[in-house]
């Protein structure tokens, strides 16, 4: 476990400006306490400095997992925003989309948002801005890329892709053998 790099760190938090903008300072300077990154085997884990310190005790090879992981680097360095990042990211979001009961069921499956599932969309959403996909009960369900600004939606056929699947809590079920 080590402390982020100069440029993981910049590709960490260019991701997450995409959801997030300003807001990444509400995560690391947070009023419970001082939080903070670490890399651990290509993953991002999110932790507070508290259980950071307790964990200088466990050798490298015998930790797995501490904190939240947040995601992980890809081979080619890029960085990759996993589904157990969505706790910490909804709340701050910026931009949302509502998706309609029936469409709930096809995105928890890893399909894209067609705009007959929209159910709303927050305003001034700009085409490739990172959003977060919520229920008509304000359930986070994942998050994901808008194909389409807020402008745009209203204009597009009922089968146009309008946000592009990025993660989703169905994950948990498809991917539990690889999550951490």
């Amino acid at each position: 476990m080590r402390p982020l790099t100069e440029e993981e760190t910049r590709a960490l938090f260019e991701k997450l400006s995409k959801y997030i903008g300003e807001n990444i300072q509400l995560l690391v300077d947070r009023p419970d306490g001082a939080y903070c990154f670490r890399l651990h085997k290509d993953r991002v884990y999110y932790l507070s400095e508290k259980i950071l310190k307790l964990a200088t005790n466990i050798p490298r090879e015998n930790l797995v997992s501490l904190g939240t992981c947040f995601g992980k680097f890809t081979k080619s360095q890029k960085f990759r925003l996993h589904i157990t990042a969505l706790d910490y990211l909804a709340p701050y979001a910026k931009y949302k989309v509502w998706v309609k009961p029936g469409a709930e069921q096809s995105f928890l499956y890893g399909n894209h948002i067609l705009k007959s599932g929209l159910g709303r969309i927050t305003e001034s959403t700009a085409q490739y801005q990172g959003v977060v996909v919520y229920s008509m009960a304000d359930v986070p369900l994942g998050f994901g890329v808008a194909a389409k600004s807020t402008q745009e939606c209203r204009k597009v056929d009922p089968m146009a892709i309008v946000v592009f699947h990025q993660a989703d809590i169905g994950e948990y079920i498809r991917h539990e053998e690889t999550l951490t």
